[in-house]
């Protein structure tokens, strides 16, 4: 099975790739969708010098994404428990993405670029996740998670709808929870991918379209599917056996922020029909900054900062990674909080909030 690549964002020229990865079926998948790019061998997926931790790749942030593809073997498989966006956070098959929003999170970690990293051994991911599923059971009482379904975020650290175009990990993982009887996948997207509408997933999966003013995203969404089309794309997602709810993530703090928002609710209520508003919820996320990443933005896309680096509203955090993260001020944020869920509320009263923070 080989999915048409349609993907104007991936121009891959060069695949980095561990040696283990290229044995795999999966793997030689891959490099067979990419003959011409050039092979270079590496020991590890993500210990590559030119990639990761080299401040001059700045420069190069958005050609790297669209360049480069790594192909790696997930080393450690475990289902780590989450509790907000899903009950277990699945061992992921891909990190890294060719699209470049400002407030990424993944960059922090990686270093100066984040191209995609794929991991081949599909089969020993897939079989983790069955068994893992299997020793939970009958979830026992609902939460905000899912009343009856175990949910797996399958996309913690990428975005599956831009992985579907380069591999058939996602396909995979989406076949597998259309038949687990007590399990569901999720995962967040800010890219529109079509060619999902012809899997099967019989509601077994759970995607989340990311959403934020119209101003926002053509800011801070760099690369990534118009709002439109991602408000477009729901129903047809529902139609097509996918639950459907939205994140309101990042909410970023600005003059007119409140209006705007008032705006994009008003458009996501006129594009929806029935169906999809019967089973519709929503994450909002307010924005999580850091200093790190402030200072990779400086040298690419310093306009956003703006908006994302606001010292007089925020206060530091130290990060386990030992740098400090920004968020809006206690007391302040609340307020924030309050009046962004009190909008949606209104705007959309058969939208169920499961969390917002």
């Amino acid at each position: 099975m080989t999915t048409t690549i349609r993907n104007p964002l991936l121009d891959i020229r060069r695949i980095y790739l561990e040696p283990a990865a290229a044995e795999l079926p999966r793997g030689q998948e891959i490099l067979a969708r990419f003959p011409d790019a050039e092979r270079v061998e590496v020991e590890s997926h993500n210990r590559i010098p030119e990639l990761y931790g080299d401040e001059a790749n700045v420069a190069r942030w958005v050609r790297i994404k669209t360049e480069a593809l790594v192909l790696g073997v997930k080393k450690s498989l475990t289902a780590r428990p989450n509790g907000r966006s899903a009950d277990f956070i699945a061992p992921s098959t891909a990190n890294g993405c060719a699209m470049a929003c400002a407030y990424c999170y993944v960059p922090r970690r990686k270093g100066y670029s984040n191209p995609i990293t794929v991991f081949a051994n599909i089969e020993k991911i897939l079989g983790y996740i069955e068994r893992h599923a299997g020793r939970q059971g009958t979830k026992p009482e609902p939460n905000q998670v899912d009343p009856q379904a175990w949910v797996y975020d399958i996309g913690e650290n990428s975005d599956c709808s831009l992985d579907a175009t380069v591999s058939d990990n996602v396909r995979d993982l989406v076949d597998l929870f259309a038949r687990l009887p007590n399990a569901k996948a999720s995962f967040a997207t800010k890219y529109v991918n079509r060619d999902l509408l012809d899997w099967n997933p019989r509601g077994g999966t759970r995607v989340r379209f990311s959403l934020m003013p119209v101003a926002d995203s053509k800011l801070l969404d760099i690369r990534t599917s118009p709002i439109a089309a991602r408000i477009e794309a729901i129903n047809d997602f529902v139609a097509a056996g996918y639950e459907v709810h939205v994140n309101f993530s990042p909410v970023v703090v600005r003059d007119g922020w409140l209006e705007d928002w008032a705006e994009l609710l008003a458009h996501l209520d006129s594009a929806l029909n029935e169906e999809s508003r019967r089973q519709l919820a929503a994450e909002v996320i307010f924005l999580t900054h850091n200093d790190r990443l402030h200072q990779v933005n400086l040298g690419w896309h310093p306009k956003a900062e703006e908006v994302l680096w606001r010292p007089e509203l925020q206060q530091a955090k130290r990060s386990e990674t030992g740098g400090w993260n920004v968020r809006y001020r206690n007391g302040h944020k609340g307020r924030y909080v309050t009046a962004l869920t009190d909008l949606i509320e209104t705007r959309l009263p058969y939208c169920r909030i499961r969390y917002a923070f």
